[in-house]
């Protein structure tokens, strides 16, 4: 996607106006600019933008990532990995196999396709779900855990996509090789993450000009992704580990008191860009559907994803029941209502090959869950907070039955 920079101009005003609005209206910021890209479209005058997975994986997702992970502490984070680790992969897995085999049954898809699609709909979108559960102003344990979760979780289903992509087209993968690619992804992205994110350390070790950090952590947030997506591995996991480093480290006092300070405000406001370019382009793009063709299969498809979500979070954090980690039955609900999905789904389906059966079936149901998510799931979590008293005056409370 070529932005021009007029074209670009006029997306931020439009991103300020609509926060301004869903401010004083106590709407989510992030309903209001699917709302905006949706009219945006409708104009007969308005700004020609579309959304591909080069534009988002290569500008919009790396901030995104890095800024979400820059905050994330370590010593918060390792309490919980184990649950992290088990809803990312086991989850995903789980909700993958439920919606392929839905889809095939209910829906009377291939095999393949419904594969497909449960893969690539598996995953929780990061974007979508940390502005609305920031929005929300959920806290403590539970934003910790909905945060890790999808920003681990999408590691793993791209890994996963491009595994049964590569099988639906032809090619012969044996357990053990499949295996070994995962294996690989996830180490060769923890490395890239690890080495780039080493390298911006050393560099802002050597600074006072907190103008020169700020470089660093942006060389760190989009080499590591970039590096990582050369050697097709996951750029998800390479950016998450350099901003786990980065953000840690600097509060060991690496970053310099005025460059932590100029580097927060910096990734603040690139993540409030691309979070609004993000919204606006899923909103142009849910306007070119057609929603009243095919509508029970769309309604079929949500049931069948909420349904597969819930088979992974009830089972996965049933594994931990007993343990000093249980995660509450109130906590669970909500990270079952708030498993969203936003444009990284859309962006894999609009990337499928022609060949790839049902392609377009695949495309429309995606939109449809999109749209879902973005106005029924995105406009009632913060209600569904309140309700489950997710507002904790202590960040241990959500760990309480």
């Amino acid at each position: 996607m070529s932005l021009s920079l007029e074209t670009g101009a006029l997306l931020l005003l439009i991103s300020a106006v609509v926060a301004m609005l869903t401010r004083r209206l106590r709407l989510p910021y992030s309903v209001g600019l699917v709302a905006a890209g949706i009219v945006m479209a409708l104009l007969p005058f308005g700004p020609e933008v579309h959304l591909t997975k080069e534009f988002l994986f290569t500008f919009l997702l790396p901030p995104l990532i890095f800024e979400a992970a820059f905050y994330l502490e370590w010593k918060q984070l390792r309490q919980d990995l184990w649950v992290v680790l088990v809803l990312a992969t086991l989850g995903v897995v789980f909700s993958a196999a439920c919606t392929a085999v839905g889809m095939h049954y209910l829906a009377n898809w291939e095999w393949w396709s419904a594969l497909i699609f449960g893969v690539l709909i598996a995953a929780t979108d990061p974007v979508a779900v940390i502005a609305t559960f920031r929005e929300s102003k959920a806290r403590g344990r539970l934003l910790l855990l909905v945060e890790s979760e999808s920003l681990f979780n999408d590691g793993t289903a791209a890994v996963l996509f491009a595994i049964v992509l590569e099988l639906a087209l032809g090619r012969t993968l044996t357990p053990v090789e499949a295996g070994l690619r995962l294996a690989t992804s996830v180490g060769g992205s923890l490395l890239c993450g690890f080495v780039v994110g080493g390298l911006a350390l050393l560099g802002a070790r050597r600074t006072e000009d907190h103008l020169v950090e700020i470089t660093f952590t942006t060389v760190a947030a989009y080499g590591s992704f970039l590096l990582a997506e050369h050697f097709q591995l996951s750029g998800v996991l390479a950016t998450l580990t350099a901003g786990l480093l980065l953000g840690n480290a600097g509060r060991l006092g690496v970053l310099t008191g005025r460059g932590r300070e100029a580097v927060q405000a910096f990734w603040e406001y690139a993540a409030f860009v691309a979070n609004s370019l993000v919204f606006l382009l899923i909103g142009a793009h849910l306007a070119s559907q057609n929603y009243t063709a095919g509508w029970p299969l769309m309604v079929i498809t949500i049931i069948v994803v909420t349904v597969a979500r819930a088979a992974a979070v009830y089972p996965c954090c049933a594994m931990f029941h007993w343990s000093a980690r249980r995660v509450s039955g109130r906590s669970q609900h909500i990270l079952l209502w708030g498993g969203l999905r936003g444009a990284l789904a859309l962006a894999l389906a609009l990337a499928l090959p022609a060949s790839i059966a049902q392609r377009e079936s695949i495309v429309r149901v995606s939109f449809a869950v999109v749209a879902f998510s973005v106005f029924i799931q995105g406009m009632t979590l913060a209600p569904l907070l309140r309700g489950f008293g997710a507002r904790p005056r202590t960040p241990n409370d959500l760990a309480r039955p």
